[in-house]
């Protein structure tokens, strides 16, 4: 009998440097962005490293960016696939988090090296190499830090890799401050979801992005695309999930308000609950759902994009 083939993921995008301050004020330093994040917690979600993991970014060569490579590794992601341009460096951000638990951003990242990942010709091969990976997950933010000129060359690789059989897995994570306008923005989500075969949507952004009204006015327009599997993630409230078949609703967790900290990340670490399941076999969209669930209403309950692993250890 033939060993079933364990199923291979790469991740592409943006980690930038994370700085939080505690209650007391005091700064801390970590390594976060809304791939990477999936990126970790669908790695701790797999025992002893079980699932082939890759991350495609730029980095520069600078002691952040090595510390960061190391991080990478330490959790378990395999970093081929990341560039290293000597005058580049990564990006920063500062979160703000208010009593309840809801977060803003600053963002240092104009000149960041992920954005260049694509640039020139030295990457070519690396992104004719995801045509060997089994799933492609990118986001809309991965999208919006390209030029035009590099956008178009990662979906053509993405097209090329979906000829080959390969599930492409987009987020739509809407950051109006990072595109030109929303017609540019709307524009390349179109492209991106032509081609996919999971849509994770939030439901704000996608409200934020097309003004919509109500959950049925994105599902209409999102099944022009063909996607086997949009997602609609909603916060508090049950997420819903629409195939060519059916539609489901799965509720969420209920998380005291006193007990939500930080809701950073919350989204990133349900794609990875709802992932993991999938691609431990669940075929069925609510049971990959629960899963998603109860990571991300374990996240919000602590400081921070990524929490300590042990917190991510009992989740299953």
């Amino acid at each position: 009998m033939l060993e079933e083939k364990t199923p291979s993921i790469a991740f592409i995008g943006e980690c930038m440097v994370e700085v939080t301050g505690d209650i007391n004020n005091y700064v801390c330093q970590g390594f976060a962005g809304d791939t990477l994040n999936t990126a970790v917690y669908l790695s701790r979600l797999f025992p002893s490293n079980q699932l082939p993991i890759h991350y495609m970014t730029a980095l520069g060569v600078d002691p952040l960016s090595t510390s960061m490579l190391d991080y990478f590794k330490e959790e378990g992601i395999q970093c081929e696939k990341i560039r290293r341009i000597p005058d580049r460096q990564p990006g920063l951000y500062c979160i703000n988090v208010d009593k309840n638990g809801e977060r803003s951003f600053q963002y240092w990242r104009d000149q960041s090296a992920a954005r260049y990942l694509l640039s020139g010709h030295e990457f070519d091969s690396q992104l004719k190499s995801l045509c060997n990976i089994d799933y492609l997950y990118l986001s809309g933010i991965s999208l919006a830090i390209l030029p035009d000129p590099d956008r178009k060359k990662l979906l053509d690789g993405l097209v090329r890799a979906k000829k080959q059989g390969a599930k492409i897995c987009f987020d739509n994570n809407y950051r109006h401050q990072l595109w030109s306008g929303a017609d540019k923005a709307q524009q390349w989500h179109r492209k991106i979801l032509s081609i996919s075969d999971i849509a994770f949507l939030t439901y704000d952004d996608e409200c934020q992005l097309w003004s919509d009204a109500s959950p049925d006015q994105i599902f209409d327009r999102n099944r022009h695309f063909g996607i086997a599997e949009v997602v609609l993630k909603r916060g508090a409230k049950s997420c819903l999930i629409e195939t060519s078949t059916k539609r489901y609703s799965v509720n969420a967790l209920e998380v005291p308000p006193e007990r939500i900290v930080d809701t950073t990340a919350a989204g990133d670490s349900f794609s990875a609950g709802y992932l993991a399941n999938r691609l431990k076999g669940a075929m069925l969209p609510p049971k990959c759902a629960e899963l998603g669930h109860r990571l991300a209403s374990t996240v919000i309950q602590h400081p921070g994009a990524i929490i300590p692993r042990e917190l991510v250890a009992g989740v299953h």
